[in-house]
Formats: C-alpha cells, sequence, structure tokens
C-alpha cells in the first residue's frame, strides 16, 4: 500500500469514526477520537495541496455519514424524484468536505506547526454557519449535546464548542508521544468531551402547562385529499383529550408547522374549531398564507373565539427546498419563473421576533430549520421565556435526521437558558429544560400529545449576550498570529 493510499484511508476512517457522535448512533468519545486521527492524518502531509485532500477525505466520509439523511426528501415521490437521491447525498457531503479542505490547506499553508489547524477548522466551522445562507448541520459541538462539555454552550456557543473539541483532539495527538504527565493532562481534559452529563435536580417548573400535539402525518400523506380529514380530526381530538392526571387544564396547545392544509385566508371557520376544541384557551399552529401574491410559512397564535392574535412568518428559509436564491434577483432581468413574488416558493418573513401568549409569557418563534441557527436565535429583539420549534421533520426520514434536528434543538435550550417546546408533525415532539434535558417526548411515528410544565428560564447566558464575537475575535488573534509568525520566518 502506497504512503498516498495509506493517508487517504485513514483520512477516510477519520470522518467515519468522528460521524459515530452523532445522533443517531450517539457515542461522543468517537467524536473526538475520529477529529484526533485527523489532526494525525494533518500532521503528516507535507504540503497545502496533500493537507486540503486528507481535509477532503475527512469531510466527505463524515458528512455523507451524518447527512446520509438528506435522500428522505426525495424518497416521499420516489418515482419522480428518487434518482436524485444519490447525487444529494454526494453534492451534499462533498460541499462540506471542501469546507473542511480549506480549513487543512489554510493551516498547512500559514504554518507547518499543527496547532494551526486549531483556529483554522473553527474558522470555517464559523463560516458554514453563515455563508450562503448557512448550514452548521452536523456540526461537531452538535455530537457534545448530552456531555458534561456540552453545557459549555450556555458561555461559548457551538463555535467556542468547536474550538475547544478540535483543541483538545489536537493536545491527545500531541500528548501521544510526549511526556507521561503531558499524557495524563491530555487524558483529562478529554473527560469532559466523553463524560455523561449528570440529570442533576429537576428542573424548576412554572405553573403553566402546555399541551404538545404529534398528528403523525407522514409526509406523503399528509397533502393527500383523502387524508387530509383524518389528520386534522385527529389534531382537534387530541386538542381536545382530557388533561393528563398529573396536570391540570393545559394553558396553551401548541401544532407543529403547517398543522392545516388550507391557506389562512380560507381557514376562519377551521380556526374556530381549533379554538373551540382548545375550550378557547391560545392555540399555536403551523400555516401557510399568501399576501400580495407571496406565499409565506407561518405561525399563528388562536385567541378565544379562533381569531388571530399573533402572527410570525419563518425568515430563514430552506435553499432550493423552500425558495430558489437570487429569483427575485433574477425577476428585474426577466426571468420570473424563479421569484417568490410571482407565487414560486416562499418569501422570508422580517425577522426574529417575540409572541406574546399574555400571562403564560413570551415565547420566541422557530419553524422547522430555523433552530438549526444560534446566531438566528440570539437576533431576537428581547428575551424570551420560552422558545417555540414547531417543526415537520417527516421530510427528514424516520431515523437519523429527526434526531439530529432534536439535538440542535437541546443546543439552542443550552446557549439561551430557555426552555424549549417543541411540537413535530411525526416527531420527535419534547419538551426540553434550559439545561438541554428532554423531560418528555413523543417517538417517532406515532401520534398523540404531552401535557407538560413549562419549565422556568435560567438567567441569561454569556452566549446569550456575547453571540460569536468572542470565539470570532479569537480566532482572528490566532490567525493573525499564525501570520505573523509566517512571515518573521527566515
Amino acid at each position: 500500500m502506497t504512503p498516498r493510499l495509506k493517508g487517504a484511508l485513514l483520512a477516510l476512517l477519520a470522518g467515519a469514526v468522528a460521524a459515530m457522535g452523532q445522533a443517531p448512533f450517539d457515542v461522543p468519545v468517537l467524536m473526538v477520537l475520529g477529529l484526533s486521527i485527523a489532526f494525525y492524518v494533518a500532521r503528516s502531509a507535507q504540503t497545502p495541496r496533500a493537507a486540503a485532500a486528507a481535509g477532503f477525505g475527512v469531510g466527505f466520509a463524515y458528512f455523507a455519514i451524518t447527512l446520509h439523511w438528506i435522500v428522505s426528501p426525495f424518497l416521499v415521490d420516489a418515482a419522480r424524484h428518487g434518482w436524485m437521491a444519490p447525487f444529494a447525498v454526494v453534492l451534499m457531503a462533498a460541499g462540506g468536505a471542501l469546507f473542511w479542505a480549506a480549513a487543512f490547506w489554510a493551516a498547512r499553508r500559514l504554518s507547518p506547526q499543527l496547532w494551526v489547524l486549531v483556529p483554522c477548522w473553527t474558522a470555517v466551522e464559523l463560516a458554514r454557519a453563515y455563508i450562503f445562507t448557512g448550514f452548521p448541520w452536523a456540526s461537531p459541538a452538535q455530537a457534545m449535546v448530552d456531555t458534561f462539555a456540552g453545557q459549555s454552550l450556555a458561555w461559548v456557543g457551538p463555535h467556542g464548542l468547536n474550538f475547544l473539541l478540535f483543541a483538545v483532539a489536537f493536545a491527545f495527538v500531541v500528548a501521544m508521544k510526549a511526556a507521561t504527565p503531558l499524557r495524563v493532562a491530555s487524558f483529562l481534559a478529554l473527560l469532559p468531551f466523553v463524560w455523561p452529563v449528570s440529570q442533576g435536580a429537576p428542573a424548576p417548573l412554572s405553573d403553566t402547562v402546555l399541551r404538545l400535539v404529534q398528528p403523525n402525518a407522514p409526509q406523503h400523506e399528509k397533502w393527500d385529499p383523502e387524508k387530509v380529514g383524518i389528520f386534522y380530526t385527529r389534531q382537534l381530538e387530541l386538542t381536545a383529550a382530557p388533561p393528563t392526571a398529573a396536570f391540570g387544564p393545559p394553558d396553551a396547545v401548541i401544532w407543529p408547522e403547517t398543522a392545516i392544509p388550507w391557506n389562512l385566508a380560507y381557514a376562519e371557520t377551521i380556526l374556530q374549531e381549533i379554538s373551540a376544541a382548545a375550550g378557547g384557551k391560545p392555540v399555536v399552529l403551523g400555516v401557510q398564507r399568501t399576501e400580495e401574491g407571496r406565499h409565506y410559512n407561518s405561525l399563528i397564535t388562536l385567541g378565544p373565539q379562533g381569531e388571530v392574535s399573533q402572527l410570525y412568518d419563518k425568515h430563514h428559509l430552506v435553499p432550493f427546498g423552500e425558495y430558489v436564491p437570487l429569483g427575485d434577483f433574477a425577476a428585474r432581468f426577466g426571468i420570473v419563473g424563479m421569484a417568490p413574488q410571482n407565487g414560486v416558493g416562499f418569501s422570508s418573513g422580517a425577522g426574529a421576533q417575540l409572541m406574546d401568549l399574555g400571562a403564560i409569557g413570551r415565547a420566541l418563534p422557530l419553524i422547522c430549520y430555523e433552530a438549526v441557527f444560534a446566531h438566528d436565535v440570539n437576533a431576537a429583539p428581547e428575551r424570551a421565556d420560552f422558545i417555540i420549534h414547531a417543526t415537520n421533520d417527516a421530510w427528514f426520514g424516520t431515523y437519523a435526521g429527526p434526531q439530529q434536528h432534536l439535538a440542535q434543538a437541546r443546543m439552542r435550550a443550552i446557549e439561551q437558558g430557555l426552555p424549549v417546546a417543541r411540537a413535530a408533525n411525526t416527531g420527535i415532539t419534547a419538551m426540553i429544560d434550559p439545561a438541554g434535558r428532554v423531560l418528555d417526548s413523543i417517538g417517532l411515528g406515532q401520534a398523540g400529545f404531552i401535557d407538560a410544565a413549562l419549565p422556568l428560564p435560567l438567567a441569561p447566558t454569556l452566549y446569550s449576550r456575547t453571540g460569536d464575537w468572542p470565539v470570532t475575535a479569537l480566532l482572528t488573534i490566532l490567525l493573525g498570529l499564525a501570520v505573523l509568525c509566517r512571515r518573521r520566518k527566515p
């Protein structure tokens, strides 16, 4: 076996092992081990080009495994779109791998010292969350949500945790050839990243009881004219069901994203029926609406008579899934077939906002994909009392995708110190406390509801106050130092 082939296989192995840290596998020690192998591979790369190839190999294996669920949307109508599924996996894996290749290339270009890969890798993960509208799914930090280190999200956020994770993987590789005391120190530094977080004392609960409804409408049946009435009636029955024995009547009801198949403009009678089923208590539900030729994916709150008292339009849309990028720009030049203003796809809302639910408190609404972005949650105009995450994870299949999406909702809870009330169409519906613990849930592929007391929020976290600026400043300093050292090298 040639050294080049051996290095390529080792890079692929590193990515595959690291992927085992993510849901549904959930073995965080393998994330650290995989990243450590990746640093070992990077150390062996003699040129920037070789380093880029190694980074691409690590990233391709990692993203191919963690994002394999991306085939699911194409299998909803397999006869028409199934042929696209393999290409989707390859392109998504290659796209993520290009970011990691850039990190490995830049690190080797800046310095032969291995430590430079730590800020470079963190920087490209930060970039992956922002550029081209962002796609931070499967961030290495996501695998740490059940570990002691995962609680550091409240202090440093996802990108700060990525930095710590990469730093520990680097130190672990370096220490393997060092003296015994340094090996012991590196092992101790590793423990928080593999040690399960203690459940600790129960989360302090408020007197507010929320009912979270999960209708379990499979995506291929969700809009079937013969089935929509079944799913709608099911949600009405779950909403009107007697309260759980441990609680009194719920103070509010939450339905998932696009919970009803009718446009808001034609749903007045439907909304009145929903409100009546809830006994006049507030109901938050997902619905599509149209205004001036534009379509919106929205959440509304119903008043006692079924009137719309609060309205939120999803503002961070899925590229190519909910809209075509640059569609409105293209319309200026007469290419109108892609433009949301001509009814193609959805238009984005005004941005993050709060829903005032009276005595229950103020909620930050997130619709599906929006829960992936820590900086979107930080963009709320004021601090909420809790987060509502309404989603339709039926698009993501019945295995890895919904579990990874739940992990990200739990990350947002820790980062903000806020509880998350999550209503999902086919699962996983959950009540999440401010430490990211799932207090109650409904599994995938089940219909039902949860009555759960809303946990009290914690004090504002450091990350909720500072966002990504501290880690950005740190990366700037470290990368600047690497550039300065390179220039001073004789």
